[in-house]
């Protein structure tokens, strides 16, 4: 299995998809395991560790400045962890995941569905930027993307991530952007909004 250091937690509720945590800069896998709980109770969790640091800090992939990506890296990182989640898939015995991402884990989650389209069954994509300028022209038919992104971000105002939807829905997703109160850091309402998202999800998988 790629060596990804990660935690796994094995799903309670029948039918519940799997999701898959994605940290924020500076965090680990154990940083959104009670938002997972929150968002989607009985759903297996899958929640890895990002594998560049900065400064001494995980992230997904390395970037040159704020808000500046290394997009090469960003491909590389995006390929190497859909690996991962296939070998966990068949390691776990779960089905494809929906990605929960913050900040940078957002980023890399949003290159995986633009990269990989297979790997994710949907995503709730929490600050997220466009990570890659001239992503490919793969289809992503009808995979259900939430993005949400703070009024007040200062690393990423709206029409950055509105791009991004932009660039998902051209390639057949089924993305929302949904602006809420607030900077970069999360709210109630991020998780009122990711569990409804959930829950949506779930009500449509097959029996």
């Amino acid at each position: 299995m790629t060596d990804f250091i990660h935690r796994f937690e094995k799903g309670s509720a029948a039918g519940s998809p799997p999701v898959l945590l994605l940290h924020g800069t500076g965090a680990d896998e154990n940083d959104l395991i009670d938002l997972g709980r929150a968002v989607a109770p009985g759903s297996a969790l899958l929640s890895p560790r990002g594998k560049v640091l900065e400064n001494g800090m995980p992230r997904f992939f390395r970037r040159l400045a704020e808000g500046v990506f290394d997009e090469a890296d960003v491909k590389r990182r995006a390929d190497e962890l859909a690996d991962f989640v296939v070998a966990a898939r068949e390691r776990y015995g779960i089905e494809a995941p929906v990605a929960l991402g913050f900040s940078n884990g957002a980023n890399i989650a949003a290159a995986m569905l633009l990269q990989r389209p297979d790997v994710l069954a949907g995503a709730v994509l929490l600050r997220a930027m466009v990570p890659l300028s001239d992503p490919p022209t793969l289809p992503i038919p009808g995979t259900p993307v939430l993005i949400l992104s703070g009024a007040q971000d200062p690393l990423a105002s709206p029409d950055n991530p509105a791009r991004l939807a932009a660039q998902l829905n051209e390639r057949g997703a089924k993305a929302e952007q949904r602006i809420v109160p607030g900077g970069h850091g999360l709210t109630q309402i991020d998780v009122n909004l990711a569990a409804e998202f959930m829950k949506s999800i779930a009500a449509k998988a097959p029996a």
